[in-house]
């Protein structure tokens, strides 16, 4: 019988009740930064360092990481030794000339004499009482403790919590120090050498394992973790003032009474620096507070701060190949709390799924774009947001259509409730059989429909329309805020029709110099670009193309600009530009709408911008195909092409949605 056994640890997955991450809203904002211009993995690394609605995002960790750099600094100061230094030796200064006072002999005079005359160095006042026969036992016990205090700080320099491990140390304690640090010396000077030292640091880990609690593996871990203190003390001495520094390397030489531990020191960082050249040996620190700290800690401060430094830099994910995956959960928890690696993760996990959604995918060139799902995704937010915006009045219900009403119009959605249109049984099926296939089960045997299997048909009482978007890509509208708002009212129209209406045929075209018939996801990533021209010709050209193609659909025509024509196409193909526009473009591109009206294209000029000259001209235009002239505000645009679109469809029925809102007030009903 196998015997299993389970081992139990802290949890450290965050609040296990929180909800899941919010890939909608990301992708929304994905959206939003692509459409202006952005890469989709910039777009990424923006949401990420922003965050979502209720979510912290790299920035605000980031600058939590500052401002505990900042408090550690602005807190304390460097010359905690020096303090603790100067005040034992006031101390036994103090109790010597209270038993000196007590003494009538006249060697305590001269004594007296001899302590009154103390330079004012702490440094040199220690290295002027080293023969200083003491005659009371505090005094002397005070300043012996400078020595002891010295060399432990020494240490603790080097080794974290040296300096509380060897209080009330016996010498043999220090022997045993003193002996495994040249043991490390000689350790580290053979690796420096090349030479294999696995067996002698087997053995001076065996010898001498309790000074490294944090029980290093390798050698190169050894060195790794002594390296990094080394540094940060370095730094420590760079952050003093130079008679700070002065005052404690003189000091220093009186540690434990003997020379040899600041020499022995001094060997093993010259081996650590030589080992780790990498390390910041030479930086500076500058302090502000008046919390003195000791060598150890003032040391540890300085690790501390260059973890927060390697953190912030991970947080800023401004380096190549930079990924959620680089930072330090374990280290930003010690550093900033749990809170703050929950959020952390909560990103990593933002992350992962927007690369494991789909949302992203990789074209032929190797760049990154937003996949069809998310434009999709992208396109239903989009929509919602018309549609409230449309919405008319509080309190309106649901006018859709029920039975069969109307024709088939042969597409189909999700079964909602109150719905009477007949079921697609093909599509239900076929739905099911896919479902029970991605549940791992095979579907041979048996499929049992779920709710959300079903799909109805639509029934609808109108005609085909063949629409044409026509929108201005000039660099103007890029120049003058109009860039996104133009895709998000071609995604949101693209939307509407490809769910709701897919009987119709949209063409997308952008006009610039010239102009192209573009598929959502290429007008959705077009960047803008410094092109001169204004091709309305071309643009109402393609849309007569598209019109002929479809003779018996509804055509509907939509302009979106901000400029009088500049360009026309010659009958060569090339293309002519002019500002102010010629007469010869002008007259070229009121022949190509004039062509669009033969079809009894329904025509909306949508203007942006408050130019008189552009005014008088769209007016003109419209008039000539007995059109009509909207100038919605920017971030009226979608809500003005959409309530266009559907008013063109007359008295045509509309039997529902998914969307939420009246479009109009014509009782166009899409909810939730």
């Amino acid at each position: 019988m196998t015997r299993r056994g389970s081992s139990y640890g802290r949890y450290t997955g965050g609040d296990p009740l929180a909800p899941p991450v919010d890939l909608g809203e990301a992708l929304d904002a994905i959206g939003e930064d692509v459409m202006a211009g952005s890469s989709p993995e910039r777009a990424v690394r923006e949401v990420l360092r922003r965050g979502t609605n209720g979510q912290a995002g790299l920035d605000d960790l980031a600058r939590r990481v500052a401002q505990r750099r900042r408090d550690l600094l602005d807190r304390h100061d460097l010359d905690g030794t020096l303090r603790e230094a100067r005040e034992l030796l006031d101390r036994a200064v103090l109790e010597e000339r209270k038993q000196l006072a007590r003494d009538l002999d006249d060697d305590a005079r001269f004594a007296e004499m001899r302590i009154q005359d103390l330079p004012p160095s702490t440094a040199a006042a220690v290295s002027e009482l080293s023969d200083y026969q003491w005659r009371s036992t505090q005094a002397r016990e005070d300043y012996e403790r400078i020595k002891d205090l010295l060399g432990r700080e020494l240490l603790d320099q080097h080794f974290a919590g040296m300096k509380q491990a060897l209080e009330s140390a016996t010498d043999e304690d220090r022997a045993r120090v003193a002996q495994m640090i040249g043991d490390l010396n000689d350790l580290l000077a053979a690796h420096r050498r090349g030479e294999d030292t696995d067996d002698q640091f087997a053995e001076f880990m065996e010898r001498h394992g309790d000074f490294f609690p944090e029980n290093p593996e390798t050698v190169e871990e050894l060195i790794d973790s002594l390296a990094a203190r080394a540094a940060a003390a370095q730094r420590m001495l760079g952050s003093m003032t130079a008679e700070q520094r002065e005052e404690l390397m003189a000091l220093s030489a009186n540690a434990f009474g003997s020379p040899d531990l600041q020499e022995a020191l001094g060997q093993l960082d010259a081996n650590l620096q030589a080992l780790r050249p990498g390390e910041d040996w030479s930086g500076s620190e500058e302090f502000g507070g008046d919390q003195g700290l000791g060598l150890g800690d003032g040391t540890g401060v300085l690790q501390e701060i260059a973890a927060l430094d390697a953190l912030g830099e991970q947080l800023s994910q401004a380096y190549p190949g930079a990924r959620m995956s680089d930072i330090d959960l374990d280290a930003l928890e010690r550093h900033l709390g749990e809170e703050a690696a929950v959020d952390a993760r909560t990103l990593t996990d933002l992350e992962r799924a927007l690369r494991d959604s789909g949302a992203l995918k990789r074209g032929t060139d190797g760049a990154l774009r937003l996949s069809p799902k998310a434009i999709r995704q992208l396109g239903k937010s989009l929509l919602r947001d018309v549609s409230q915006r449309m919405s008319g009045r509080q309190g309106a219900r649901d006018v859709r259509r029920a039975g069969a009403a109307g024709e088939m119009s042969g597409a189909t959605r999700e079964w909602a409730f109150g719905d009477t249109e007949p079921w697609d049984v093909t599509r239900t099926v076929t739905n099911a059989v896919a479902r029970t296939a991605s549940e791992g089960r095979d579907p041979r045997g048996g499929v049992r429909l779920d709710i959300g299997d079903v799909e109805v048909s639509e029934t609808e009482a109108r005609t085909q329309a063949a629409v044409a978007l026509l929108v201005d890509t000039s660099f103007s509208m890029a120049m003058d805020g109009r860039w996104v708002p133009m895709k998000r009212t071609a995604l949101a129209l693209h939307t509407l029709i490809q769910s709701r209406f897919r009987g119709d045929h949209l063409q997308l075209v952008g006009f610039g110099p010239y102009a192209e018939v573009m598929e959502i996801d290429q007008l959705t990533a077009l960047d803008a670009k410094w092109d001169k021209g204004t091709n309305l010709h071309h643009a109402l050209m393609l849309a007569s193309r598209h019109f002929r193609k479809h003779p018996n659909a509804q055509p509907v025509l939509l302009i979106v600009t901000d400029g009088e024509p500049t360009s026309h196409l010659e009958q060569d193909g090339e293309v002519f530009f002019s500002y102010p526009p010629a007469p010869r473009t002008v007259a070229v591109t009121v022949k190509a709408l004039d062509d669009v009206g033969r079809f009894g294209a329904q025509t909306t000029f949508f203007r942006l911008g408050d130019d008189p000259g552009l005014a008088r001209f769209i007016e003109q235009m419209a008039r000539r195909v007995d059109g009509r002239v909207v100038a919605p505000e920017l971030d009226d645009l979608g809500v003005a092409v959409v309530d266009s679109y559907l008013g063109s469809r007359g008295s045509s029925s509309y039997d529902g949605g998914s969307y939420g809102g009246w479009f109009g007030g014509r009782g166009y009903w899409v909810d939730e």
